[in-house]
């Protein structure tokens, strides 16, 4: 069992915790604050998510570089004494704007942990622990802290003051850092580039990969739909649902609770699974599944509609990191994934712009469906060009493999 392992063990309860307290905040507090403190309008509150797309992009720009030089353990957790402050200054924030401010800070700080913490599992994996079964278990985590975060923050809104929601996130990531503080990965060897030439490497290399690029360009299209929904969600439940901002948090742990079991599901389906093709199915049932989630107002479907988007995207969120790292040269992880992570907040920018005008225009709810909808069909015209991905993979694979055995060089999966 990999959690035997004990820093597979601390790395993994490390995403637990923090996460949860940073669900909380997110959820409850900063989309509760914009949507019923400050009644914030489709407009504001797609300022307020492109704000935070934004200045997650320039985290990620040079969190990439910082993970292939120090490690992600050392980036992890500096990111996260940094992110400690940010998010106890919300609660002194006393206008929209100032909210909207706020989350440049949280983006430029959130984003050097979410590139760090996905890029974990190659400096993790050894004979006895596989890539894929460590990307699984995080996610796992991650997806049980979704379970339990926003739950956690209806509770405390509720009983205690929205406020106290942002120091329960502090309390957890400063014990999310503490965990990670004793894991110790392999050094990183070679040159150091600058952030800037890192991330122009990254992207070159995510670019020309083949394989590599159309894992990005999925992820980035995968976060296309969820920029809509970061933008209308909470008015979907103010104005659609007409629930409080308790409802968001409850109804958002019945869908962590969806991510986790999609985590465990990984683990079991075939080894063929794990490809491009698989990948493309997903990310077409993921656009099925959101559309789904808000195809109703009626909180019973709207409850099992979360419960099978979450399924589907815990399946296809480790498969998308596994693939990533498996294929991008081993130097180059840290910097392949903040390219995707860049590309990601990217895709969350251009439904920011357009759904306000679109939600006044048509309503909250088509508007929703509509950009689920057509992520998932995009995502399933590119199956033909998946299984193409496939084929060459695999002669790649066996073409390495041989030159391997006849030199005597020794044989990575990630080289």
């Amino acid at each position: 069992m990999l959690l035997r392992n004990p820093v597979i063990a601390r790395v993994t309860f490390a995403r637990l915790i923090a996460r949860m307290g940073g669900e909380a905040a997110f959820f409850i507090g900063v989309w509760g604050m914009a949507a019923y403190t400050f009644r914030a309008t489709p407009g504001q509150i797609a300022a307020l998510m492109a704000v935070l797309a934004i200045s997650s992009m320039a985290g990620a720009f040079i969190a990439g570089t910082l993970v292939d030089r120090f490690g992600p353990q050392r980036v992890l957790v500096g990111a996260q004494f940094v992110y400690v402050p940010v998010v106890i200054a919300i609660t002194f924030v006393g206008s929209l704007n100032g909210l909207i401010g706020m989350c440049a800070l949280l983006g430029l700080a959130t984003a050097p942990i979410m590139t760090a913490t996905s890029s974990f599992a190659p400096f993790l994996a050894d004979e006895n622990a596989g890539i894929e079964g460590i990307n699984a278990l995080i996610e796992g985590a991650g997806a049980l802290a979704f379970v339990l975060g926003p739950a956690l923050g209806a509770i405390v809104a509720s009983t205690i003051s929205l406020s106290a929601v942002f120091y329960v996130d502090a309390v957890c990531t400063t014990v999310g850092a503490l965990l990670v503080l004793g894991v110790s990965t392999p050094p990183i060897s070679g040159a150091h580039p600058s952030a800037i030439a890192g991330f122009v490497e990254g992207v070159k290399i995510s670019y020309g990969l083949p394989s590599v690029r159309y894992y990005v360009l999925m992820g980035t299209l995968l976060w296309f739909s969820f920029g809509a929904f970061g933008a209308l969600e909470p008015l979907f439940y103010r104005d659609v649902v007409k629930t409080g901002i308790e409802t968001i948090g409850y109804v958002n742990s019945i869908f962590g609770l969806g991510i986790g079991c999609g985590a465990f599901l990984l683990t079991r389906l075939p080894p063929k699974t794990t490809s491009a093709r698989g990948l493309a199915i997903g990310a077409t049932l993921t656009g099925a599944g959101a559309a789904l989630y808000v195809g109703t107002a009626d909180l019973r479907f709207i409850a099992a509609g979360a419960l099978l988007w979450g399924l589907i995207i815990g399946a296809t969120e480790p498969l998308l990191r596994t693939l990533m790292q498996t294929d991008a040269p081993e130097k180059y992880v840290g910097r392949v994934m903040g390219t995707a992570q860049v590309h990601r907040s990217a895709g969350e920018i251009v439904p920011l712009a357009l759904a306000p005008g679109l939600a006044v225009a048509f309503g909250v709810q088509p508007v929703m469906i509509a950009g689920a909808a057509i992520a998932g069909v995009v995502a399933l015209a590119t199956i033909p060009y998946a299984a193409h991905l496939d084929r060459g993979r695999q002669n790649a694979r066996s073409v390495r493999l041989d030159e391997a055995l006849a030199t005597d060089d020794p044989i990575s999966p990630l080289t």
